[in-house]
C-alpha cells in the first residue's frame, strides 16, 4: 500500500483542483464578483497560512530585510493578485475546460520565459531540445484552437445540475449553445493566457527569492496577507454602488471561498509538498493533466456546461505540449546526471592508476593533465 500511496495522493490533489474550478465557476455564474471572490479567498488563506507559519516556522524563520519584504510585496501583486484576478475573469467569460487546459501549459510557459531570461538553454540538435520546442509549438497551437475553433457542441451529462439555480445561468447556457463563441470568449481566453504568463513569471521569481529566504511557509503566508490587502481596492471599486455584494450568503459563493482557503491553500498545498518529497516534482507534474479529464466530467454533471469540440482538442494539444516539455527536461537532466557520474568514475580510475607522489615531476604533471581532461571535455 505504501508504494501506491503517492499515486492516490496525486489523484486526490487533482480532484481538489477540479473542485476549485467547478465551485468557482458556479459562484461566478450565481453573480459573485470575481474581485470580491479573490479578496475573500486570499483573506481566508492568509489567516490559515499565517497561523500555520507561526506555529511551525516561527522559531526557525530567518529575519526579513526591507528589501526582501519589498520583493514579497511585488511578487504577491504579480502572482497572487494580478494572476488570480485575470484567471477568475477568464473563467467567468469561458469555461472550466479552458481554465483546466491553460493550467496545464504552466510548465511550458515557464520554460519559455526561462529561455527568454537566459535561465534555460535549448540545444536544438539534441532530442531533448527538439522535444521542448515541439512542446511550445503544441501549446501555441492549443491556444489558437481554443480561441478560434468552436466545433460541434457536446451536451451535458446531467440536466438537473447541482449548482444550477438561476435564470442567469440558464440564459448563459442558452446563449452559449446558440451562438458558440464570441468576443467574450476570445477575451476570456486571452485573460487566461495572460494569467498563465504572470503565474509562470512568479514561479521563476519565487525560486530566486527562496534561495535568499528559505522559509517557504512563512513566505507563502506573508504573500497571502499582502495579496489580501492589495485585492481590497479593486474589489471595492468594482462594487462601490452595491455594498450588498460583500455579503456572503450560504450559496456557491461561500462554498467557493471556504473551499479555496481550506481545501486548496491548506490540504492541497500540504499534499503537494508531501508528494514532491516522496516522488519528486516531475511525478506530480505528470499527473496534473488528470484534472482536465475530471473537470470536463464534473462540470458537465454539476454545472450542466456545454462544451465544444474546440475546447477538448485544445486541451489535448495543451497536455501533449506539457508532456513533451517535461520529457525533454527529464531527458536533459538524466543526460547531465549520467555525464557527471561518468566524469566522476573516470577521475576515480585515473586517481587509482596514478603513480606514487615520489616519482618524477613529469609523471605527476602528466597525471594532472589526464585528470583535468574530462572536465574540459564536458
Amino acid at each position: 500500500m505504501d508504494g501506491k500511496k503517492p499515486y492516490v495522493i496525486a489523484i486526490i490533489i487533482q480532484v481538489i483542483y477540479t473542485g476549485l474550478y467547478v465551485v468557482s465557476k458556479a459562484a461566478f455564474d450565481h453573480g459573485m464578483s470575481t474581485f470580491i471572490f479573490i479578496f475573500y479567498r486570499q483573506a481566508a488563506a492568509s489567516v490559515l497560512m499565517l497561523t500555520l507559519a507561526i506555529f511551525l516556522e516561527r522559531r526557525n524563520a530567518p529575519p526579513m530585510s526591507l528589501r526582501l519584504f519589498a520583493k514579497l510585496f511585488l511578487y504577491a501583486l504579480l502572482g497572487n493578485n494580478v494572476s488570480l484576478n485575470l484567471n477568475s475573469l477568464g473563467l467567468k467569460y469561458t469555461s472550466t475546460a479552458v481554465q483546466s487546459a491553460t493550467a496545464n501549459s504552466v510548465p511550458v510557459v515557464t520554460f519559455f520565459l526561462a529561455v527568454l531570461l537566459r535561465l534555460e538553454v535549448i540545444r536544438l540538435r539534441s532530442l531533448s531540445g527538439a522535444a521542448k520546442v515541439a512542446g511550445m509549438g503544441l501549446c501555441t497551437g492549443a491556444v489558437l484552437v481554443i480561441a478560434l475553433y468552436s466545433g460541434p457542441a457536446i451536451r451535458p451529462l446531467n440536466h438537473h445540475r447541482a449548482f444550477g439555480g438561476g435564470g442567469r445561468h440558464g440564459r448563459r447556457e442558452a446563449v452559449t449553445a446558440k451562438s458558440g463563441r464570441g468576443a467574450r470568449w476570445m477575451e476570456g481566453t486571452s485573460l487566461m493566457l495572460l494569467s498563465t504568463v504572470t503565474w509562470s513569471l512568479w514561479t521563476l521569481l519565487m525560486a530566486s527569492l527562496l534561495k535568499e529566504y528559505p522559509s517557504k511557509l512563512m513566505a507563502t503566508a506573508l504573500q497571502s496577507v499582502l495579496s489580501a490587502v492589495q485585492s481590497l481596492p479593486p474589489a471595492a471599486a468594482a462594487v462601490e454602488r452595491d455594498p450588498a455584494a460583500w455579503r456572503l450568503r450560504p450559496d456557491a459563493g461561500l462554498l467557493a471561498v471556504a473551499y479555496s482557503a481550506l481545501a486548496v491553500s491548506g490540504v492541497s498545498y500540504y499534499l503537494q509538498a508531501w508528494c514532491i518529497e516522496k516522488k519528486g516534482p516531475v511525478f506530480l507534474a505528470m499527473t496534473n493533466p488528470l484534472s482536465f479529464v475530471f473537470t470536463i466530467v464534473c462540470s458537465s454533471f454539476f454545472l450542466g456546461e456545454i462544451f465544444h469540440l474546440g475546447s477538448i482538442v485544445g486541451g489535448v494539444l495543451m497536455v501533449a505540449g506539457r508532456y513533451s516539455v517535461l520529457w525533454g527536461k527529464s531527458k536533459e537532466q538524466n543526460t547531465l546526471t549520467l555525464t557527471t557520474a561518468t566524469v566522476a568514475a573516470v577521475q576515480q580510475q585515473q586517481t587509482a592508476a596514478a603513480p606514487p607522489a615520489a616519482e618524477s615531476s613529469n609523471s605527476d604533471s602528466d597525471s594532472k593533465h589526464r585528470l583535468a581532461s574530462p572536465e574540459r571535455h564536458v
